[in-house]
């Protein structure tokens, strides 16, 4: 195992990394004073919640667990009221720990509930899909979709611990790890140029789950990702960055139907999208575009989004949350590994590069 550190002062917090290490009771000693709570979901339960289950209970904790349905359509506020009945039936105080064991998914919910519950409570992330590893579980974004946006509802609420096990990488459906390797890739064109260079020689490797190249890709992925968080928790500036792509990939989800295409494969569409406006505003060649388009495809990503009409693609972007004084903002590529957030984007550059991420 290994470990780095969300600097963020006295709500500093590590990111453990290892193989089958979310059955070790010492990562969850520190922060338990009494009970405990694991939220997961219908999938992931018969496979880890009872490993996790005995870790917590042979540290002492009186454990709940509340067990969710899978899929990004149950991220709203009716699954949310059954976390809060299920802690309010078990009695659970402002002492319990809960742990969101899962993905992206019941990472964002669980931390919701965390953050809200009796005005707030500790809670650990133990992510199992590469997409969490890599992403969601790191920054202490936390939320629910409402049906005009994805992630409208929620609160930033940091995590006391990250345990990433990549051996649960090993159980991840094909779809998902490729969902996953898309905010692998994002990291790279948006912040490393040296790291997407790496992730074009290895994506074999990834697809293949190579320990040590999954085990590359996920600490250089968490290390870009805490220096930005502990330069910008709640996405004042740069943490923005990180969201290359989210804008056209949250107007995907919403257009689409939560839960018809993954977080990932949006984000590897919208990416296209990002890279093809760069080229239109003569940011980045169509060089650097082919490379971002063909490394995508290659990981077996979407490089086209799905057939939304374009004034329906624009109408869901508008409530994206990156706007100010009503007026979209883009994350795009100044080069590969280089991104900045730009405002004043003509309607008709977006509607351009959407056409031309299609062709």
């Amino acid at each position: 195992m290994e470990s780095l550190s969300v600097a963020l002062g006295s709500r500093s917090y590590p990111i453990h990394i290892g193989a089958g290490i979310l059955g070790t009771s010492a990562l969850y000693t520190p922060y338990l004073a009494g009970s405990a709570a694991i939220v997961t979901n219908e999938v992931v339960a018969p496979l880890y919640l009872d490993r996790v289950r005995q870790a917590l209970e042979s540290a002492g904790a009186r454990v709940t667990r509340i067990v969710v349905p899978d899929g990004e359509q149950a991220k709203g506020w009716q699954t949310l009221e059954r976390v809060f009945d299920a802690l309010l039936a078990a009695r659970c105080g402002r002492d319990t720990l809960l742990v969101a064991l899962g993905g992206g998914v019941v990472g964002d919910l669980a931390g919701f509930a965390a953050a809200v519950y009796q005005r707030g409570i500790a809670f650990v992330q133990v992510p199992t899909t590469l997409l969490a590893q890599v992403d969601s579980s790191v920054g202490g974004k936390t939320a629910i979709n409402h049906p005009r946006g994805k992630n409208m509802i929620g609160a930033f609420h940091q995590p006391r611990a990250v345990i990433a096990d990549l051996a649960t990488l090993d159980t991840l459906p094909e779809r998902e790890l490729r969902a996953g390797l898309a905010e692998v890739i994002k990291h790279g064109a948006a912040l490393d140029r040296a790291f997407f260079g790496w992730l074009e020689q290895n994506i074999e490797k990834l697809l293949a789950r190579e320990r040590g190249a999954l085990t590359h890709a996920v600490r250089r992925s968490c290390e870009l990702k805490a220096a930005i968080v502990a330069a910008d928790e709640r996405e004042a500036g740069p943490r923005a960055l990180l969201n290359l792509g989210h804008t056209f990939a949250h107007a995907i989800e919403a257009g689409s139907g939560y839960g018809a295409w993954l977080h990932g494969e949006a984000v590897a569409a919208g990416m296209v999208m990002a890279a093809e406006l760069s080229r239109l505003l003569k940011l980045i060649g169509s060089d650097d575009v082919a490379r971002v388009r063909t490394l995508i495809s290659r990981a077996g990503l979407p490089v086209k989004g799905p057939p939304l009409a374009l004034d329906e693609m624009l109408a869901l972007m508008a409530v994206d949350k990156k706007a100010a004084k009503g007026e979209l903002r883009f994350v795009l590529l100044e080069r590969l590994g280089s991104a900045s957030m730009r405002g004043g984007v003509d309607e008709p550059l977006v509607r351009a590069a959407i056409v031309a991420a299609a062709q």
